[in-house]
């Protein structure tokens, strides 16, 4: 599936490593540690209401 702009990722982020793209929100590989040292999961994950973001 693809993003649906909801903006529910984004506050989840807490290296804020999710921004606005050309078309939908995208994830800054380099900042994202996946949530480690904050939460079990990467809550970015957990949040999103259609299962859009896949960690690669």
């Amino acid at each position: 599936m693809s993003c649906i702009n909801c903006d529910m990722c984004v506050p989840e982020c807490p290296n804020e490593a999710i921004s606005m793209g050309a078309l939908h929100y995208q994830v800054t590989a380099e900042l994202c540690t996946e949530c480690e040292g904050f939460y079990d999961k990467p809550t970015c994950i957990v949040v999103c209401p259609i299962d859009c973001i896949a960690l690669v």
